[in-house]
C-alpha cells in the first residue's frame, strides 16, 4: 500500500504489532535504552545487559520523544536511540512509511520477521475506535479526569519508533488544538508529548481545572531520557494526566496537597526503575481558550535536582505554584473599565509596557513586580526567572 487514506488501516495493521508489547518488555529494545548495553548487530545486546534488563526494562517512560531539544532534527535521539517524527502529516507518505518499518526491523529482537508477518497479513482484525469521553451533568472533576485518562490509555502507547503527529512547541495553542482534533479523528497510538496536547484539549471545557506542562529529564547508566505529563490543579489538590510505558509514570489523581508532593511522587516512581531525575521543567497554566494564539509556556521554571536540597526544591516548587496562581489572579479583571484604561494597548504605548505578562522574555522570580517605567535593555535583563 503506497498511502494510508486514514487511520483505519494503520490501526488495524498496528494491532498485532502492539499485541507483542505485553509479552516482551524488551520490545523495541526498551531494555537497551535503559541498560545502556553495548549494541550488537541487529540491535541485540550482550548477556550482561540482559541481566540488568530484567530489573529495569521499561523504565516508567524512557521517553526519547517526550521533549526533544531540537525539533528541527529528523533523527531525534535520547539515550542514544533514535526515534522519528512523521512530518508529512496524514495520509502517511511512502517514504515515512518505509522508514518506519526499516526502524522496526532494526530494533525489534526478531528483526525483519515482524514487518514481514504483519505487512503480509490479509486477515487483520478490525480495531475498535475509542470513544471520546462524555459525562453526566453530575459527574465530579475526578470522575471526568479518570474518563479522560482511560481514553488516552485506550489509544495505546506508540511503540513503533515513529511519532505520528508532529508537535511543534512554538506553535500557538489554537494550532495545537487542531492537532488534538486530528488525534481523536485518527485514533492512532500516541507518545507522551501528544498525550499532553490531547489532555489539554479534553480539559478545556473544565474551567475549574488548571493545566500546566511538567517534564522530567532522568539519567540511567550514562544515558538521559525525557518524559512529560500534563500537571493538574483543582480544588487545592494536584494531579497529572499522560501516557507512559509504566502505570506509575502517567496518571496521578487529584490527591496531592502541594506541587512538591506531586513531583516527589514521580521521583519515587523513577527510583523504582533505577532512574535519577536530573532536571524538572514546569510551565505556566495553559489557557482554556482553544482559539487563543498564545503559546504554551513549557518551562517557566527549570530546576536542577543536583543543585537543590529537598528543602530548597520544595521552596522553589512552592514559589512556582504561587506564581501560577498569581498569573490566574491577574488574568481575571476586577473592573472592566479600569482594565480598559490600564491594559488595552495602543500604538503610542512604549516597549516598557507591563502588558505581555505571558511573554517568555519576561519570566522572573516569583514575588518581584515588573516596573511600569520604561527601562533600558540592560535593566530589563535583570528580571529573568531564576533556574
Amino acid at each position: 500500500m503506497q498511502l494510508i487514506s486514514n487511520g483505519v488501516f494503520l490501526r488495524a495493521m498496528m494491532h498485532p504489532f502492539m499485541l507483542l508489547v505485553p509479552a516482551s518488555e524488551s520490545l523495541f529494545r526498551a531494555g537497551d535504552r535503559l541498560t545502556g548495553g553495548a549494541a550488537m548487530p541487529g540491535g541485540r545486546t550482550g548477556a550482561a545487559a540482559g541481566v540488568q534488563r530484567n530489573a529495569v526494562c521499561g523504565e516508567g517512560e524512557a521517553q526519547r520523544d517526550g521533549e526533544p531539544e531540537d525539533e528541527g532534527d529528523e533523527d531525534l535521539r535520547d539515550g542514544g536511540v533514535p526515534f522519528y517524527v512523521n512530518r508529512g502529516g496524514l495520509p502517511i507518505n511512502e517514504e515515512t512509511w518505509e522508514r518506519m518499518w526499516r526502524h522496526v526491523a532494526r530494533i525489534h529482537p526478531e528483526g525483519d520477521a515482524v514487518p514481514r508477518r504483519i505487512r503480509g497479513a490479509t486477515d487483520l482484525p478490525k480495531i475498535p475506535t475509542p470513544s471520546v469521553p462524555t459525562y453526566q451533568p453530575a459527574a465530579t472533576v475526578p470522575q471526568r479526569l479518570e474518563a479522560i485518562q482511560r481514553y488516552i490509555r485506550d489509544l495505546q502507547y506508540n511503540h513503533t519508533g515513529t511519532q505520528f503527529f508532529e508537535i511543534k512547541k512554538s506553535r500557538p495553542l489554537t494550532a495545537l488544538m487542531d492537532i488534538a482534533k486530528e488525534m481523536i479523528r485518527e485514533s492512532l497510538p500516541i507518545k507522551c508529548l501528544e498525550a499532553v496536547i490531547l489532555g489539554i484539549y479534553l480539559t478545556n471545557s473544565m474551567p475549574g481545572v488548571e493545566r500546566f506542562p511538567l517534564s522530567f529529564k532522568t539519567q540511567f547508566s550514562g544515558n538521559h531520557f525525557r518524559h512529560i505529563v500534563l500537571g493538574l490543579h483543582s480544588g487545592g489538590r494536584f494531579g497529572a494526566l499522560g501516557i507512559s510505558r509504566r502505570e506509575d509514570l502517567m496518571y496521578k489523581p487529584l490527591e496531592y496537597r502541594t506541587l512538591a508532593d506531586l513531583v516527589q511522587e514521580f521521583e519515587s516512581a523513577y527510583r523504582h526503575y533505577w532512574h535519577t531525575i536530573r532536571k524538572v521543567k514546569i510551565g505556566q497554566y495553559v489557557s482554556h481558550d482553544p482559539h487563543t494564539v498564545e503559546q504554551i509556556e513549557w518551562k517557566h521554571s527549570v530546576l536542577d535536582m543536583d543543585k537543590l536540597s529537598k528543602e530548597e526544591l520544595r521552596r522553589e516548587l512552592e514559589r512556582h505554584a504561587r506564581d501560577m496562581r498569581l498569573k490566574i489572579t491577574k488574568a481575571v479583571p476586577s473592573s472592566p473599565t479600569k482594565d480598559r484604561k490600564r491594559d488595552v494597548g495602543s500604538p503610542q504605548r512604549g516597549p516598557g509596557s507591563p502588558l505581555r505578562r505571558n511573554s517568555r522574555s519576561e519570566r522572573r522570580p516569583s514575588g518581584e513586580k515588573k516596573p511600569i517605567d520604561q527601562k533600558p535593555p540592560a535593566d530589563v535583563n535583570g528580571y529573568q526567572i531564576r533556574v
